[in-house]
C-alpha cells in the first residue's frame, strides 16, 4: 500500500466546451496560443509611478495595461448590445479582478455556444478561484480615505470582497446554480478547476463555470515577495522579458503577471446531447499538502500529487506526452520541482516540458486555471511552446522545450501548480477521444 491517500477515479470524461482567456498576449484562445508559439513575451518594466514599484526600484509585470471594459465589450459583444450594457452596468467601475472575471466569463459563456441569462444557468454552478484578490484597490482605497475621508465610495463595502467577482459574474452571465470562491494562493486556478471536475463526475452540477480574475498586489505584497527573495528585480533589468529563467542557472525569482480565464466543464454525454465542441477532457487530478507552513517547496508533496492525478486518470507516467510545469523561475522552488519532476517521470526523452511564466508571467491565483488554457491551445496545436529564456539547464537530464516552439504529438498532459503553504495541486488533461492505455484506476488505488 502507498502512503498517498486514495484518489478516486472519474465516473466519466469531463468535457472542457470552452476556454477563454484575457492576458496581455490575447484575449482569444486562438490569439493566446499562437502568440506562446511564437514565445512573445508580455513581461515590462512598469512606467513612472505604474503598479508594481517597491521600495527596491520598479518591478517587472506583464501587466493588463491595455484593459479597458467598454473596449473589450465593442469586440466581443458587438450586435449583443443588452449583454454589453449589462456588463458596463454590473462591472465597469469594479475593481479590477472581478471586471476581468466578468469578460473571461462572458467569453467562455458564448464560446460554448451557451446564451447569457438562459436557463441553461439554472443547472450551473460557479467557481471563482483566488482569493483576496483586489490587494491593490484596497490599499488605494485606504490611501484615499486617509487623506479624504469624505471621498469614500460607499461600494467599497462591497467591491473589497471576493465575493463581489462571484455575484458580478453570476450577474452578467446568468448562473444560479452553486456557487463560491476557491482558495489555494497560487494553487487556486488548478484547485478550481479540479474541483469543478468533482461536481461534473459526481453529479453535483450539470455544468460548472470555472473562472480565475485576474489577481493584483499592492505596492505592499510586491515589496514583500522583493524582500524574501522570490521575486526577480536585479538582473536583466534591460531586458525584462528575459528576468524570468525557468529551469535555467541564472534564475532570480518570478516576475507578475495578470491574466485571468474561464473554462466551461460539463459531461461529455452533455456535451454531445446538445452539439458543443469539446476542446479537451480533464481525466484526472490530484492535490496534496506538506503538512508544513511556509514558503519552502517539498519534492514529496509535489510527486504524491502529481502521481494522484495520474492514478485517477487511470494512466502511468509513460502515458503523458507533456507536462506544463510550475516553473516560476524560482531559485529554490525550481530545483525542488526539476527533482519532483525527475522522480515521477525519469528522463523520458519522447516527454517535453515548459513553463509558461516567462511568457505571461507568474499570474498568481490565476496561473493554474491560464496555464490549463495554455496547454489545451497547445495540445490542439500539436506544438509546445518555447522556454525563450532556457539558455542554461538546471538540469540537462530533464526533456524541457529549447528556446523553440517544438512539434510534437500531444494527446495527454499534466499541469502543475505549487503554492506557498504546502498546497501541490495538478491536473491531467487530454485531447477528446484519446484512449486510456493504462487499466482504470481502482476506486481505491491504494488497496491491492
Amino acid at each position: 500500500m502507498s502512503g498517498d491517500a486514495p484518489e478516486a477515479a472519474a465516473a466519466q470524461p469531463v468535457a472542457v466546451t470552452a476556454a477563454a482567456v484575457l492576458s496581455p498576449l490575447g484575449d482569444r484562445l486562438d490569439g493566446f496560443t499562437a502568440a506562446l508559439l511564437a514565445g512573445r513575451s508580455a513581461v515590462r518594466m512598469p512606467s513612472g509611478d505604474a503598479d508594481g514599484s517597491a521600495d527596491g526600484g520598479p518591478l517587472p509585470v506583464a501587466a493588463l495595461d491595455d484593459f479597458v471594459l467598454g473596449s473589450w465589450a465593442e469586440r466581443h459583444l458587438a450586435g449583443n448590445g443588452p449583454a454589453a450594457a449589462l456588463l458596463r452596468r454590473v462591472a465597469g467601475r469594479a475593481a479590477l479582478p472581478a471586471r476581468t472575471a466578468a469578460c473571461a466569463a462572458l467569453r467562455a459563456v458564448l464560446d460554448a455556444g451557451l446564451e447569457p441569462g438562459g436557463a441553461w444557468g439554472e443547472e450551473t454552478a460557479l467557481l471563482v478561484a483566488g482569493s483576496n484578490l483586489a490587494l491593490a484597490h484596497q490599499a488605494a482605497t485606504v490611501l484615499g480615505h486617509h487623506s479624504s475621508p469624505g471621498r469614500l465610495r460607499a461600494s467599497y463595502a462591497l467591491t473589497h470582497l471576493d465575493v463581489d467577482v462571484v455575484g458580478a459574474v453570476s450577474e452578467v452571465t446568468g448562473v444560479r446554480g452553486e456557487g463560491w470562491t476557491v482558495g489555494g494562493a497560487s494553487a487556486s486556478g488548478t484547485i478550481a478547476l479540479l474541483q469543478g471536475a468533482r461536481m461534473i463526475a459526481s453529479g453535483w452540477a450539470r455544468r460548472v463555470l470555472v473562472v480565475a480574475p485576474a489577481a493584483e498586489l499592492s505596492p505592499v505584497e510586491a515589496e514583500a515577495f522583493r524582500r524574501t527573495g522570490a521575486m526577480a528585480h536585479e538582473a536583466l533589468r534591460g531586458t525584462p522579458e528575459r528576468m524570468c529563467r525557468p529551469f535555467d542557472r541564472d534564475r532570480q525569482g518570478f516576475v507578475r503577471g495578470e491574466a485571468a480565464a474561464a473554462v466551461v466543464l460539463e459531461s461529455a454525454a452533455g456535451a454531445r446531447s446538445r452539439g458543443a465542441e469539446v476542446l479537451a477532457e480533464v481525466a484526472g487530478h490530484g492535490q496534496r499538502l506538506d503538512a508544513r507552513r511556509g514558503t519552502e517547496p517539498d519534492a514529496r508533496g509535489q510527486a504524491a500529487a502529481m502521481r494522484a492525478a495520474l492514478r485517477s486518470a487511470g494512466l502511468t507516467a509513460e502515458d503523458v506526452d507533456y507536462v506544463n510545469a510550475h516553473g516560476t523561475g524560482s531559485v529554490l522552488g525550481d530545483e525542488v520541482e526539476a527533482a519532483s519532476l525527475r522522480e515521477v517521470f525519469g528522463e523520458r526523452r519522447s516527454l517535453r516540458i515548459n513553463s509558461t511564466k516567462p511568457l505571461t508571467g507568474h499570474c498568481l491565483s490565476a496561473a493554474g486555471l491560464v496555464e490549463a488554457v495554455a496547454v489545451i491551445g497547445q495540445l490542439r496545436a500539436g506544438h509546445a511552446h518555447p522556454n525563450p529564456n532556457l539558455d542554461h539547464p538546471l538540469d540537462p537530464g530533464l526533456p524541457l522545450v529549447g528556446t523553440r516552439a517544438e512539434r510534437h504529438p500531444m494527446r495527454t498532459a499534466l499541469s502543475n501548480s505549487f503554492a506557498f503553504g504546502g498546497v501541490n495541486a495538478s491536473v491531467v488533461l487530454r485531447l477528446p477521444g484519446t484512449a486510456r492505455t493504462a487499466a482504470p484506476a481502482h476506486p481505491n488505488p491504494d488497496h491491492t
